[in-house]
This record gives structure tokens, sequence and C-alpha cells, in this order.
């Protein structure tokens, strides 16, 4: 005969048993109730299926539109500004669209006489098309003659390059790659279509081992003859290129050191040049200096 107390006892430990069998799975096991089957999550709930949340909705991109670019006034080291004011404002109409602006990089002289005048206007075009922005460019020789007192543009020559060549030297190539050479859209044309000696490149990256320069004009863009003459020049036959600046100061600015200028011309003699021309005098044949390099550096080989 059985107690009450074990009656009891025995009751809870039946329905103990009969709790845990509702939970096996049959192998000694335990899983959840069905209500639980699956794995558990972890981690944070998606953003989508969070309570109470928004779909998240990324902001849209800004569209494309015109760069700011600065605009060019002749300095304080010009010789004849008016000169160089009047053939920049001619090459800004000339390029400029509704739908477009123009940076002027520089303005050189190609040539600069009493009456007479060439300026060489590198630049870059920046265009809006269907909401798309491209980068364009060329180099404007400007000719210009002094009327009285002032100066009027009697013609504008843009730069023609030549169509790109299928194979580049290894020196193009690396002139084009440099970030020490900054080359305006026409001079790197002009070493794509691979018109420019290898000894002219070769100058070039071994000026950019010591200097930043900033390159002006190579060969399409330049008069063909040195102005005022009718002696070809050394650009147009790809074998010369004028330096507006050095580590990132102007040749023409007056602020600029005469030191780095100096050594810049020196060095550019070394890497093979027989005539360096720019704003100072040094001794000796292979350097020369006229108000024409007044504002750059020119560098010329013979082959």
């Amino acid at each position: 005969m059985v107690s009450s107390g074990e009656f009891g006892r025995r009751s809870l430990l039946i329905a103990g048993a009969g709790l845990l069998a509702g939970c096996s799975n049959g192998s000694g096991s335990t899983k959840p109730s069905a209500s639980f089957d699956g794995p558990t999550p972890t981690g944070p709930m998606p953003p989508s299926s969070a309570p109470g949340s928004s779909p998240t909705v990324l902001p849209t991109p800004p569209a494309p539109s015109l760069p700011a670019v600065r605009t060019w006034s002749p300095g304080a080291g010009e010789i004849k500004p008016q000169v160089k004011a009047t053939a920049v404002a001619a090459v800004v109409k000339l390029l400029q669209k509704a739908n477009s602006t123009v940076e002027v990089i520089d303005a050189q002289y190609g040539g600069v006489l009493s009456s007479t005048a060439s300026v060489l206007v590198p630049c870059r075009v920046y265009t809006l098309t269907n909401g798309k922005l491209t980068t364009s460019g060329t180099t404007v020789d400007v000719r210009l003659v002094r009327s009285g007192t002032t100066w009027r543009v009697t013609a504008l020559h843009p730069a023609q390059p030549g169509a790109p060549a299928k194979n580049l030297t290894r020196a193009a190539g690396q002139v084009l790659a440099s970030d020490r050479i900054s080359l305006p859209p026409a001079s790197a044309a002009d070493i794509r279509s691979g018109t420019i000696h290898d000894t002219v490149l070769t100058a070039m990256l071994e000026l950019a081992n010591t200097y930043r320069i900033g390159i002006s004009v190579i060969r399409s863009g330049h008069p063909l003859d040195v102005f005022g003459t009718t002696r070809p020049s050394d650009h147009p036959r790809g074998r010369a290129f004028d330096t507006w600046q050095i580590n990132n100061r102007a040749v023409v600015d007056p602020t600029t050191p005469r030191s780095l200028i100096t050594a810049y011309m020196r060095a550019a003699a070394s890497t093979g040049s027989y005539n360096v021309g720019g704003p100072i005098r040094l001794p000796g044949p292979t350097y020369f200096s006229d108000q024409t390099h007044h504002d750059h550096i020119h560098t010329g080989y013979r082959t």
C-alpha cells in the first residue's frame, strides 16, 4: 500500500518525466518547441525587418556641374601686359560656349617685337553635355599687331597635335604618367602622337627628378619659325619644350627666386640642350635671354 505522501511524490516524478519526454527528439537530445524551430538569430535584425523602422534611402549623388576656374590676368612681372590680356580674351571668346568654361593655364610669348607679337595660350576646356562633364583643351597661337597705343588680334592658330600613335616609346609613357610633369592638353597630345624626340622626353624626366615642372608648349601651337625670322624653330620638329613653372613658381613672377631659375637653366643644359633661353643671361654660348623669354625657359636639342 502506498501512502498519500509517497503517491504525491511519485506523481511529481511522473509529471516531470512526462515533461522531459515531451521535449525529447527520440535520441536522447532535446530541441526547442515548434514555434522556435530553426536557428535562433544572434545579430541585430536587418533594418528592413526591424519593428517601426523605414527602408534605408541612399543620398542621390550631386549632378555634375562646370568647375569654377580662376580668371587669368597679367601679373607684376609682365613686360607688355596689354598684349597678353588682349590675346587671352580672344582665346576665351573663341573657345567658350554656353555649356562650357575655359581655364587658361598660362599665357607666354611666342615672340614679341615693337609692333607685332605672338602669344601662346595653353588652356583646358570643361564641357557639360547631357549631365556629363568632359575635359579637353588646346594651345592657341594668337597673333597681334600694335595699333597706336593698343594691340589688336589679327589671327588665331589652334594647335594641331595629330592623331595618337599606335605605339609609344618607354620615355613617352613615363612622361605622360609622371606626377612631377604638368602637361597642358596640346602638349600631352603631342607626346601621344609620337612626334616628340626621346631626347626631349628623357630630358624632362631627368629634370623632374629634381624639380616639379610645368610645361607650356612642346610642338603644336608654337610658331613654325623663330618669331620675326625665317629660321625654323625647334618646337615644330619635336626637339624643344618650354617651361613656364618650376616647383609651382611661375618663371615670370618677380618673387620667384632667381637662384631657382638659374639652377634650372643650368640643369636643362646638363641634359644635352644646346640652346637654353630664359629671363637671365648666363655666361656661355648655350644660354640666351631676350624679351620673348622673360616669361619661360626654352630648352632645345639638335636631335
